[in-house]
C-alpha cells in the first residue's frame, strides 16, 4: 500500500512534531539506508514474510549537526528530549518482504523533502485543527493535493507534564481517498490496538512514579513557582521513557510496517464490464455458503466425514481418499488429484452449458444419491441404479465405455480426438421423437460447435452471447410470472415475443428459472410491484 504511517507528538517546547514514520519504497533503497550493518551489529527478525534488520545510514535526516545543509528535517538546536525519538547515529529499521520485494523505511522523518513537506502538514493539522470532540479520537481530513489523512489522538500519562499528559497522534496518509475511507475500520482496529499498548505500558510508569514520589502534592505547595522550573528542566520527556520500553521504536516499526502491509492486501481492485452474471452471483452466494459451512464446522466437536468440494475449473481431477488412519488435520493433504483425460475445447465435449445455479453435481459417487441431492450424478459401472430412475422420464442415463481399437486410429489421432477412447449409450425413460426439433439455443449452440470456419475463441464467445441471451429471457419471465403475477394470456403472448413460445424453450425457460441468484430474486420482490401489476385485467 502506497502509504505512510506516522507517530506525532505535541511537545510543549516546539509544538507538533514528528517522532516516528514508516514508508514504503518500491524502488532501490535511497542513499545512505543501505542493507550493510555497521559495527558488526546486526538485528533480524522474520515474521509474516518480513524480515526486519537495522540498516546503516551515517546520520538521521533530523539531527542537523551532522546533516547536510539541505535536509528537510528541523535543526538540533529545535529539537528537545521529547521531540526526538531515534539516537544520533541511529540508522533507522529497514523490513524487507519476500514476497513482494518491497521495503519498509522506518526513521524520524522521510528524507524525501516533498514528503516530509506532506508529513509535517498533516502532524500539526491533527494536533492542531482537525480535532474530534474529546480531542481522542479518529477522524479524517486531507485534499488531493497534501494527501488524506486518518488521524487517531491520544494522550499518554505522564508524572512531569502539564495536567499529567501528553498528546500524541497516529496518522495514515496516502494519495486515495477512496481506498484510505474503505480501509477505515480495519485502521480503527489495529491502530487502537498500538494505542492501547503504549497507553497501558506509560500507565504502570505513572502509577510507580505517584506512587514514590506524588507529584500533586509537591506542585500544590510550590504553586508560585514558575511551572518549568518546578520541574528542574526535564521539561520534555522522550517516549521511551514514559512506556519505560527500551525496544519500542523496534516494535513501532514491525507494527507499522506491519500495518502498510496488511492494509494493502486486504482489498484487491477488480475490473468489472457491465453488471454481474448471474453465474457471478450464484458463485459468490455459494462460496459464502461455503465459507458459513466451514465455520459451523471450525465450531462443531463432532467428527464427521465429509466430502471434498472440488474448486472451479477441477473438471479434470479425480479425487482419491489416502488411507483411513490418517489425522483429522492432514486432511486436506489426504485427497490426492489424479490427473484424468481432458478436452481440449467445447467442440470435444458438444455439450449444453448450464447457469452454474441449475448445476448441482456429485462428480464421483460411490454410491446413487437422490435426485433432490443432485441433478448431475457421477457413479462407477459397477453402481445398480434403481429400477424406477431407470423408467422414469425425467432422468437421461448415459453411459460411457471404453471403445474397441481400430487399427485406422493412431496415438496422435487419438489425442486429438479424446472422445475417440470412448463409446456413449444414452436411455431414457421419455422417447424422444425423431422429428422434434428441440430448444432454440441447442439447435444455436450445435450450429456454432459444427462450423469449422469460427475459431475456438470465437465459439466460446459465441456461447457466453447465447448463454446470456436466454438468462435475460429468464429474468423476464421470472418478473413476468413470479413478480407481476401476470396471467397466462399475457404469459404466452411474452413468449411468442421472446421467441420461446415452443413447448421445449418453455421447459428450458423454466428449468433456467430455478438457476437465479439469491441476489436478484431477493432485489425484484423487495421492490414496489408494478402499479400495472395491481390494476384490474379484462
Amino acid at each position: 500500500m502506497n502509504a505512510i504511517v506516522a507517530l506525532c507528538h505535541f511537545c510543549e517546547l516546539h509544538g507538533p512534531r514528528t517522532l516516528f514514520c514508516t514508508e514504503v519504497l518500491h524502488a532501490p533503497l535511497p542513499k545512505g539506508a543501505g542493507d550493510s550493518h555497521g559495527q558488526g551489529e546486526q538485528a533480524e527478525e522474520e515474521e509474516g514474510g518480513i524480515q526486519m534488520s537495522s540498516g546503516t545510514c551515517t546520520h538521521s535526516p533530523a539531527e542537523g549537526a551532522g546533516a547536510e545543509s539541505s535536509s528537510p528535517g528541523p535543526k538540533k538546536a529545535d529539537m528537545c528530549e521529547g521531540c526526538r525519538s531515534l539516537a544520533v547515529g541511529h540508522p533507522g529499521y529497514i523490513s524487507h518482504d519476500k514476497e513482494t520485494s518491497i521495503k519498509y523505511v522506518s526513521h524520524q522523518h522521510p528524507s524525501h523533502p516533498q514528503l516530509f513537506s506532506i508529513v509535517r502538514q498533516a502532524c500539526v493539522r491533527s494536533l492542531s485543527c482537525e480535532v474530534c470532540p474529546g480531542r481522542e479520537g479518529p477522524i479524517f481530513f486531507g485534499d488531493e493535493q497534501h494527501g488524506f489523512v486518518f488521524s487517531h489522538t491520544f494522550f499518554i500519562k505522564d508524572s512531569l507534564a502539564r495536567g499529567f499528559q501528553r498528546w500524541y497522534s497516529i496518522i495514515a496518509i496516502m494519495m486515495d481517498r477512496i481506498y484510505l475511507i474503505n480501509s477505515w475500520p480495519f485502521l480503527l482496529g489495529k491502530i487502537r490496538g498500538i494505542i492501547d499498548e503504549l497507553q497501558g505500558k506509560a500507565l504502570k510508569v505513572f502509577e510507580a512514579e505517584q506512587f514514590g514520589c506524588p507529584q500533586r502534592a509537591q506542585r500544590m505547595n510550590t504553586a508560585f513557582t514558575p511551572f518549568l522550573h518546578q520541574r528542574n528542566g526535564n521539561a520534555a520527556r522522550s517516549l521511551t521513557s514514559l512506556t519505560s520500553d527500551d525496544n519500542l521504536w523496534a516494535c513501532l516499526h514491525t507494527s507499522f510496517a506491519w500495518l502498510l502491509k496488511a492494509c494493502g492486501s486486504r482489498l484487491t481492485e477488480k475490473l468489472l464490464e457491465g453488471a454481474p452474471t448471474e453465474d457471478t452471483l450464484v458463485q459468490m452466494e455459494k462460496l459464502a455458503d461455503l465459507e458459513e459451512e466451514s465455520e459451523g464446522w471450525d465450531n462443531s466437536e463432532a467428527e464427521e466425514e465429509r466430502a471434498p468440494v472440488l474448486p472451479e475449473g477441477a473438471e479434470g481431477l479425480e479425487l482419491t481418499k489416502c488411507p483411513t488412519d490418517s489425522s483429522l488435520l492432514s486432511d486436506c493433504d489426504s485427497w490426492q488429484p489424479r490427473k484424468l483425460s481432458v478436452f481440449k475445447s467445447l467442440r470435444h465435449m458438444r455439450q449444453t452449458m448450464l447457469p452454474v445455479g441449475c448445476v448441482r453435481a456429485v462428480p464421483y459417487s460411490s454410491q446413487y444419491e437422490e435426485a433432490y441431492r443432485c441433478n448431475f450424478l457421477g457413479l462407477g459401472l459397477h453402481v445398480q441404479v434403481p429400477a424406477h430412475v431407470l423408467a422414469s422420464e425425467f432422468a437421461v442415463v448415459v453411459e460411457v465405455h471404453a471403445a474397441a481399437r481400430s487399427s485406422l486410429h493412431t496415438a496422435s489421432c487419438e489425442d486429438d480426438q479424446p472422445l475417440s477412447k470412448y463409446e456413449f449409450s444414452v436411455t431414457s425413460g421419455s422417447p424422444v421423437a425423431a422429428d422434434r426439433v428441440g430448444p432454440t439455443i441447442l439447435n444455436k449452440i450445435e450450429a456454432a460447435l459444427t462450423n469449422q470456419n469460427l475459431s475456438v475463441d470465437v465459439v466460446d464467445q459465441c456461447l457466453i452471447c447465447l448463454k446470456e441471451e436466454w438468462m435475460n429471457k429468464v429474468k423476464v419471465l421470472f418478473k413476468f410470472t413470479k413478480v407481476d403475477s401476470r396471467p397466462k394470456e399475457d404469459t404466452q403472448k411474452l413468449l411468442s415475443i421472446l421467441g420461446a413460445s415452443e413447448e421445449d424453450n418453455v421447459k428450458l425457460l423454466k428449468f433456467w428459472m430455478t438457476g437465479l441468484s439469491k441476489t436478484y430474486k431477493s432485489h425484484l420482490m423487495s421492490t414496489v410491484r408494478s402499479p400495472m401489476a395491481s390494476e384490474p385485467r379484462n
